[in-house]
């Protein structure tokens, strides 16, 4: 069994992590997409609404233009839901255990960016990644070959963009139901 709270622990938040793995190009790149990362009013009211607390653990690389683009996203729904409720920690894929990368394979390869989400109490939520279905249907209706993204913002249409932030506030949504509907927590906090 994994230990989901330890693995979280040696984390580092969004700033830390680009300061400690990404160069000063990668760096760019993230903060240019989180510049232009906008929640619509309706997705900052439901992340506003969340009541359980949840920690996630994002599987990331600085080099990554998936997570270039997409964990700028992360960070967007963090600073929207309220202060605490969401604590996320990225942990750089390259430096983790062989052990717990092995658990987090997807498809038999370490992809990136995933997302595993925890209860306060270390339990396992939910995981979603390294991309959205919006993101596959788009890559697949250009398929031309091997491709990967560099993780320039402007690279990315508007309308698929808004398509992945709506997906990925699902996925925290998801998980945040998971939490506030578990008969464990609602007897821990009587609701």
């Amino acid at each position: 069994m994994i230990d989901w709270i330890a693995h979280f622990e040696t984390g580092l938040g969004y700033r830390d992590f680009l300061s400690k793995y990404g160069t000063l190009l990668h760096s760019e790149r993230w903060h240019s997409n989180l510049d232009s990362i906008e929640l619509t009013e309706s997705q900052k009211t439901l992340l506003g609404s969340f009541r359980r607390q949840m920690k996630v653990i994002c599987l990331a690389g600085t080099w990554c233009g998936d997570c270039a683009n997409q964990c700028p996203i992360f960070q967007r729904i963090v600073e929207s839901a309220p202060n605490g409720s969401i604590d996320l920690r990225f942990l750089d894929r390259d430096a983790i255990s062989p052990e717990f990368g092995s658990a987090l394979k997807i498809n038999g390869g370490q992809r990136v960016p995933a997302l595993i989400f925890i209860s306060e109490d270390g339990q396992e939520v939910a995981r979603y990644g390294e991309k959205t279905l919006a993101k596959y249907r788009d890559e697949a209706a250009r398929l031309e070959g091997i491709s990967c993204s560099i993780g320039l913002g402007s690279g990315v249409p508007d309308k698929l963009r808004e398509s992945v932030i709506a997906e990925w506030v699902d996925q925290f949504e998801r998980a945040q139901l998971i939490l506030r509907l578990s008969a464990r927590l609602r007897s821990k906090y009587g609701d």
